[in-house]
């Protein structure tokens, strides 16, 4: 990469490494040889040269207002401009002192500078609610940059990052030689780590995993995949496992959401309060060109570029005609997403929420039916009534969100059989609950579905741990419009 071209960018989720990969391509840069050591870079590289390399990162602060930016550049320029002896006060425009920083460095080094800037977007993302304010942003962005062109000459290489993709980078938009590589097959794995690579560097860690939580080596391995795997970032990509995930499962010894450990992310929270977002349909997929998801996202009129860019979706399928099939990568961001939506669908109250699913999920591991729908009924009785939230399927939504997070239950909507779908099943370690679900209609009615479209069909032969068969359920469940909860159910073991 750092001998066929001399401009980069590269867009990747949150916490897949891209610190981490411009701060290796700093040490590289500054010639540290001996960071490197043992790697095959240390023969690969022959002069070893120390540049001048000026990194940018915009992670560490907040971009609510103007001044935050300035702040930032400020800094940034001071360090830079007192590291070569010179006087910033000399002029106050941002690009006009960067681009001397760069002009002194190659002066006074003899070297080409090197530029990387870290989490470009950050101050675009921040400022997403706030048009007027992103506007000036990306002006200022604009001017600071505009040395990248105009010194191009004598800079040896420039690498940006950042997680989305806001209208071509118009802030590089005078970098007319930048090579975008995000979907590039070559450089699919540079960030994240790979399947092979999991396997083959890490089998102690895997198996001290597997000993903690009593599974076998290949039960490890597979449960890693399900929960931290599945991403893909170009059409020949290789298998990619949430690195900050996967890493942290490994120290901790634990299979947990690790990604949304530190809270919902604001872009997420954003898109949930822009977008009617239905989380039934994401777990379907979506049919997409590249440029329904490759584009611009304060520009977008669908959530599909931003939650692609994101890491909440991803590549699942290529298909002809350059078409795809975006998803979910894995478990870890399915149930991530549900719980980041069930605020919006249920009640601000956290602890509520989670207090009724582990009550929920408790009843449907008893096979106490009744109690489960009771349970529910009196917490959907609970959650605020708004106009904005009138449509038919509200509550269908919600009871797929309390299912789904009932994790370790295993989750489907409207499954399909050879005569129709079900609009839920739920399947525990004993039991599989089909569910129909009707509006102002009997619960018979539905239970008549059940039987006349076969919904069971398919379970009739499922196994539980122990190798006997699952208890199988049908229930039926009426919502009832204007008491704004579940009616009456009815259902029934099945022999």
């Amino acid at each position: 990469m750092t001998h066929s071209h001399r401009a980069y960018f590269l867009s990747r989720p949150r916490r897949f490494g891209k610190s981490l990969l411009v701060s290796t391509l700093q040490c590289y840069f500054e010639g540290k040889r001996e960071l490197f050591s043992g790697l095959a870079m240390e023969s690969l590289e022959a002069e070893w040269q120390s540049h001048p390399v000026f990194l940018m990162s915009f992670a560490g602060n907040k971009y609510f207002a103007m001044h935050d930016l300035a702040d930032t550049l400020e800094y940034k320029l001071s360090v830079w401009e007192k590291q070569y002896g010179l006087d910033g006060k000399q002029s106050a425009a941002w690009g006009v002192r960067f681009e001397k920083v760069i002009e002194t460095a190659y002066e006074k080094t003899g070297l080409e500078p090197v530029v990387l800037v870290d989490e470009y977007d950050a101050p675009l993302l921040d400022s997403m609610d706030n048009p007027a304010l992103q506007a000036s942003i990306k002006q200022e962005l604009r001017k600071f940059f505009s040395p990248l062109k105009d010194k191009g000459g004598i800079l040896r290489f420039v690498f940006l990052t950042g997680i989305s993709k806001f209208s071509q980078l118009s802030i590089f938009s005078e970098l007319n030689n930048l090579n975008v590589i995000t979907m590039d097959d070559d450089y699919a794995s540079i960030c994240g780590i790979t399947e092979q690579e999991l396997f083959s560097q890490m089998k102690s860690e895997i198996q001290a995993l597997a000993d903690r939580n009593g599974l076998s080596y290949e039960g490890a391995c597979s449960a890693l995949k399900k929960k931290y795997d599945g991403y893909h970032f170009s059409k020949e990509s290789p298998d990619i496992y949430n690195p900050f995930s996967l890493l942290t499962a490994l120290s901790k010894m634990s299979f947990t959401n690790y990604w949304f450990s530190t809270g919902t992310p604001s872009t997420l929270t954003k898109l949930i309060k822009r977008y009617d977002i239905n989380p039934v349909d994401f777990d379907k997929g979506f049919m997409a060109t590249q440029e329904m998801f490759d584009f611009p996202t304060e520009t977008a009129s669908s959530p599909i570029p931003m939650l692609y860019q994101s890491g909440y979706l991803t590549i699942k399928k290529t298909l002809p005609g350059d078409r795809f099939l975006l998803g979910y990568p894995n478990d870890e961001v399915r149930e991530g997403f549900s719980k980041a939506l069930m605020p919006y669908y249920a009640t601000n109250d956290v602890v509520k929420n989670d207090t009724f699913l582990m009550a929920f999920a408790d009843d449907l591991e008893a096979g106490k039916l009744d109690e489960a729908l009771e349970r529910m009924r009196a917490f959907f009785s609970s959650v605020p009534y708004t106009a904005e939230k009138k449509d038919e399927n509200h509550y269908k939504t919600l009871f797929y969100l309390i299912a789904r997070l009932c994790t370790p239950f295993v989750v489907r909507t409207e499954e399909a059989s050879a005569a129709g779908r079900a609009d839920m099943v739920i399947e525990t370690s004993a039991s599989v609950y089909v569910f129909e679900f009707k509006r102002d209609a009997s619960s018979e009615e539905a239970l008549a579905q059940i039987d006349d479209k076969g919904y069971l069909i398919p379970y009739t032969v499922a196994k539980g741990n122990d190798g006997k068969q699952k208890k199988l359920f049908k229930i039926g469940v009426n919502f009832d419009s204007k008491k704004r909860t579940l009616g009456e159910w009815k259902w029934i073991k099945v022999d």
